[in-house]
């Protein structure tokens, strides 16, 4: 596996710690906070426009913590030597990820602990879904996979190329603020890593992620 040429830069790797730090510690804070997230988040216009607050954040703070090294390799902005491969791998990864989702739904359900998926299909708030649909499979795997496969996985990189993934993996799973879930998610992250050390490219990691979440939500509606 290819590991980063950026070399290493110990004071932006602590920013960027730092920050998914507080991803995290809010993550967890709110899901042991007494607020309840509304059954009906996803036929909300309210959840999309505070993800595009929240993900635009996000992405000033990585530009920021990024600024003065080359973006496309800091955030492995280029393209798959081979698509055809990539998208092999990626097939490959998006199948161990259900396989394992799978076998542990039964007792930690990442998807009912998190509560955005939608129990019913509620066809009068079709506009509001849409919208948290493009949200969920296009704004978040773009920001969380620029953040955690791209560059925090480049920064982790000149470490080791299974140190980026682990940790990555992991911290990615943990940011989600969940507990039955956490596991699940951070094989999920584990195997997005694989994939961006074997592609050396963001793109495959987006690609899954948005197809992971969008065949939930329709999974969800679809068999409600």
């Amino acid at each position: 596996m290819a590991v980063s040429d950026l070399g290493r830069h110990p004071g932006r790797l602590a920013a960027w710690l730092v920050f998914v730090g507080v991803l995290t510690a809010l993550g967890y804070g709110s899901r042991f906070s007494d607020v309840e997230t509304p059954d009906d988040v996803a036929y909300r216009y309210s959840s999309s426009v505070a993800a595009l607050v929240q993900y635009g954040l996000m992405l000033v703070i990585l530009l920021l913590i990024a600024r003065g090294l080359p973006r496309r390799e800091a955030f492995a902005w280029r393209r798959p030597a081979s698509w055809k491969r990539a998208l092999g791998l990626a097939l490959l990864a998006l199948l161990a990820i259900w396989v394992v989702a799978g076998a542990l739904s039964p007792f930690l359900d990442a998807s009912e602990e998190q509560g955005l998926v939608p129990e019913e299909w509620d066809p009068s708030r079709a506009g509001a879904f849409v919208a948290f649909f493009v949200t969920v499979t296009v704004l978040a795997p773009v920001v969380e996979e620029l953040t955690y496969r791209g560059l925090g996985f480049s920064l982790l990189a000149p470490y080791g190329a299974w140190t980026a993934i682990v940790v990555t993996g992991v911290l990615f799973g943990a940011a989600h603020g969940l507990v039955l879930g956490l596991p699940v998610l951070v094989f999920f992250g584990v195997a997005v890593g694989w994939l961006r050390a074997r592609t050396e490219s963001v793109f495959p990691p987006i690609l899954l992620h948005a197809v992971f979440n969008g065949v939930a939500l329709i999974a969800a509606v679809a068999t409600a």
